[in-house]
């Protein structure tokens, strides 16, 4: 019984040093303006998805897929149908950034949604059986 309970305690032990060390230097997905405001800056990107990203040949139509810019109706102004802005996707050094092809309008909120980062479940949401069988986009409402 007790060669039982010290294996498991072992084992629970390596788990929490494991569930510790791997999220503490994880950041969060950041989503916002340029200081100018003129472009949109994702940055604190999971270097392994970021590299394969720019090792991609069809680095491009991913990125497309992966971000999408909208326009949407605010309160000052309800007439806008919400539709995807168009620009390109740059690839930098460690972020993704978004250009439009027209400049970003005052006032305009702009919705961010994201497939970057995103995981099924991170070792808490296991444990407490909170997974779930699909992705869910990070989304980020930007107002200029």
């Amino acid at each position: 019984m007790l060669k039982c309970f010290v294996k498991l305690t072992g084992v629970l032990y390596s788990l929490g040093l494991f569930v510790a060390c791997s999220n503490a230097n994880n950041k969060p997905l950041s989503i916002d303006f340029s200081l100018d405001s003129t472009k949109i800056v994702l940055s604190h990107i999971d270097e392994t998805g970021f590299l394969s990203l720019k090792n991609s040949k069809e680095a491009d139509s991913a990125l497309n897929e992966l971000v999408v810019v909208l326009q949407t109706p605010s309160e000052q102004d309800s007439a806008i149908r919400e539709e995807p802005v168009p620009g390109k996707m740059l690839l930098t050094d460690s972020n993704i950034v978004f250009i439009p092809l027209h400049p970003f309008v005052k006032g305009r909120d702009y919705l961010v949604i994201t497939h970057l980062n995103i995981r099924f479940g991170g070792m808490e949401e296991i444990v407490k059986g909170k997974v779930s069988y699909r992705m869910k986009p990070q989304q980020k409402m930007l107002t200029r």
